[in-house]
């Protein structure tokens, strides 16, 4: 039996969960609400303040799918209650973030600015401390949501391995490599 899919969600005092009779996963809380549809196949059962779900066979297909949507609702019940945070600093000569609204605006070592519209479920701010590198702040409920967000920021300017340049995670280290050495 899978691990993951196996153990039970604790449903905390504030957030309630409702179940359609189509697999529609509703998850309300005080910080949002989120929904999440459900493979047909997967049997999910609220009994008092515990989730669980069920799978009717060992297919490899339903195996995978049980600890899938396991961690996917887990991930929501998180989120309504505490949220998600992600940080990316921005690590180069010039780099800089300003965010005005739904709106950040990234200067990245290239000969114009990108504008990145933020999707409005993602809550953005930008810091650019003296001495240290611009800091993007993001914050949501949605963990998918907000991972996709990074990762496309991260991907407008990746972290090279000789200088250390780029996008990257605060508190993320980077492989450097040594370079060319002078003959002579």
């Amino acid at each position: 039996m899978s691990r993951i899919g196996k153990k039970v969600i604790d449903v905390p005092n504030g957030v309630s969960i409702s179940v359609a009779s189509d697999n529609l996963v509703t998850v309300k809380g005080p910080k949002g609400v989120l929904t999440q549809q459900v493979d047909i196949d997967i049997a999910v059962t609220l009994e008092d303040s515990s989730l669980t779900l069920k799978r009717p066979t060992e297919q490899k297909r339903h195996k995978a799918m049980h600890g899938l949507y396991r961690a996917l609702i887990n991930n929501m019940v998180v989120g309504v209650t505490e949220g998600y945070k992600a940080q990316l600093e921005l690590v180069g000569v010039g780099f800089k973030a300003v965010a005005v609204e739904q709106i950040l605006e990234l200067n990245l070592g290239y000969s114009h600015s990108i504008f990145m519209s933020i999707p409005k479920e993602i809550k953005v701010s930008a810091e650019m401390p003296k001495g240290k590198p611009p800091i993007i702040t993001m914050e949501s409920v949605d963990k998918q949501l907000l991972g996709q967000v990074a990762a496309k920021i991260r991907s407008l300017r990746k972290v090279e391995p000789y200088k250390g340049k780029g996008v990257r995670f605060v508190g993320e280290t980077v492989r450097r490599k040594a370079g060319k050495t002078a003959s002579k």
